[in-house]
């Protein structure tokens, strides 16, 4: 059957049940099932967080972070370059299937979260406390947001749809205006927060809330270069002392105790349930290195090799700086050539710990208050407040190990330190890719980083890092151009 956009059937949900994230089983959801109770609602929630757990764990580390100067990958002769390779050399064309999954996952998670808004507020819905519907409105709205201000990062302009539609709908969606799109989103976060806002009783970890909704509005804001509005949202959050640093650093990537401290949002994955578990060193440590890395030497590493560190990363960090390394290993072996080389690898991703095969449990990160304190600090130097701003960076720089006080900055310069800390501080994040973009930086950066990639790897296609204005925007992928008629972004 054709896709229509994917947002416009409501998939079912396979069944599970870890903590929040148990959903419904598929035959309990279609279209003509309507929803009852305060525990199905909940279930119905949870079903949100659902596509985008899948996105990051397959795909948005390659549209985020592997197209970036961060990582690139170890050529593998058992599998060659595929989907993830020409993106991570800029070839990028609207054929790419990672963009047209990316696409239909974001859309799938808008479905459902457009699902349970549309019925939410339905008469003779049974609520024992009101505070869960209101936390549960709160994470539809947060989690829509968040698909869509993903969505945008990566094509701009797109199918704006806010409830459910028909099949029949859907071919007559147009793309809105990137304008249209944002204005959507900041919509939808302004009113997760006030829904959060009175559904405090009920936090629970791993879940969005108000801060969550907060600190993404910030984002967006400063995104769009509004370093008012983002200074505000996120100040909302600095002033609510409910988040802080880690002393140490390495701590927020121990998949055996989740931090709640610092992280204010992240993607969980358990390595106790094959459905709800990543694989991420099995697809980041050298292909080459079997189970040396992974201690798992009866796991195949045919698909690995990916998202690893560059040479430009590893030298961005200070001397001194701790956080090189808890983000960066290496170990010494066989490349893709035979010859034996120190390569490096993730360090922040661990293989599993009691799972005997390839499930892994480190969650992903998509908010930490590092990122709160920075990007308040980007914001009052937009402003012309560098000298506010400095406080709020060198909180980031003396929690890894970098105690000397800032002097001499201006403007430009502090702009520019911030997006190196940037860089150094959520590497292997997936934010790179989108800081580059947002800081006007990426075509210079990715120019240089292409030369000397090409310098140093032989077996680059041709036309690798040919870098144009216009790969700055993803390619709508092939079909939605085919089925749903939608104009393709200039370039392709």
């Amino acid at each position: 059957m054709k896709k229509l956009l994917y947002i416009l059937v409501f998939l079912g949900m396979s069944a599970c049940s870890e903590d929040f994230l148990e959903i419904f089983p598929e035959t309990t959801l279609n279209e003509g099932n309507f929803y009852q109770t305060q525990e199905e609602f909940i279930l119905l929630a949870n079903g949100c967080y659902v596509p985008m757990r899948d996105y990051e764990k397959d795909l948005h580390w390659v549209l985020a972070e592997l197209i970036s100067d961060n990582t690139s990958f170890q050529y593998n002769i058992r599998t060659g370059e595929a989907v993830r390779g020409v993106i991570d050399q800029f070839i990028i064309t609207s054929d790419n299937r990672g963009y047209a999954q990316f696409w239909d996952r974001s859309y799938n998670g808008i479905t459902r979260c457009n699902k349970l808004l549309a019925e939410i507020d339905r008469e003779g819905v049974t609520w024992t406390d009101q505070a869960y519907k209101d936390r549960s409105k709160g994470e539809a709205l947060f989690l829509r947001g968040l698909y869509y201000f993903n969505l945008v990062r990566q094509f701009g302009g797109v199918p704006l749809v806010i409830a459910p539609i028909t099949a029949q709908e859907a071919v007559n969606i147009d793309r809105s205006t990137e304008e249209q799109v944002y204005q959507q989103i900041i919509n939808d976060l302004e009113s997760a927060v006030a829904h959060f806002s009175n559904a405090t009783s009920v936090d629970e970890d791993g879940r969005a809330n108000k801060y969550a909704a907060q600190a993404l509005l910030g984002k967006v804001q400063l995104t769009l270069k509004n370093y008012s509005a983002a200074e505000s949202s996120l100040k909302e959050v600095i002033d609510a002392n409910q988040y802080s640093l880690l002393p140490n650093y390495a701590d927020l990537y121990d998949p055996s105790n989740p931090d709640f401290t610092e992280t204010l949002f992240a993607i969980q994955y358990s390595e106790n349930n094959r459905e709800l578990s990543n694989r991420f060193i099995f697809m980041f440590a050298p292909w080459s290195s079997e189970g040396e890395i992974t201690n798992r030497p009866n796991i195949s590493m045919v698909s690995a090799g990916w998202n690893i560190p560059t040479r430009d990363l590893i030298e961005a960090f200070e001397e001194g700086d701790q956080r090189k390394e808890v983000s960066i290993n290496t170990w010494t072996g066989p490349d893709w050539d035979g010859e034996i080389r120190e390569l490096s690898y993730i360090g922040k991703f661990k293989p599993p710990v009691s799972a005997p095969d390839d499930r892994c449990g480190d969650n992903m990160p998509v908010l930490r208050y590092s990122d709160v304190l920075l990007m308040y600090a980007e914001a009052l130097n937009g402003q012309g407040r560098t000298g506010e701003a400095i406080p709020y960076v060198e909180m980031v720089r003396n929690r890894a190990g970098l105690t000397e006080p800032l002097q001499g900055y201006n403007q430009e310069s502090l702009q520019d330190l911030i997006l190196k800390e940037r860089q150094v501080e959520f590497c292997f994040e997936n934010q790179r890719w989108y800081d580059l973009k947002r800081t006007g930086k990426a075509l210079e950066v990715m120019a240089a980083h292409g030369q000397r990639e090409k310098q140093m790897k032989s077996f680059l296609f041709d036309a690798s890092f040919d870098v144009a204005e216009y790969k700055l925007l993803a390619p709508i992928p092939a079909e939605q151009i085919l089925i749903n008629r939608l104009e393709q972004n200039s370039g392709y």
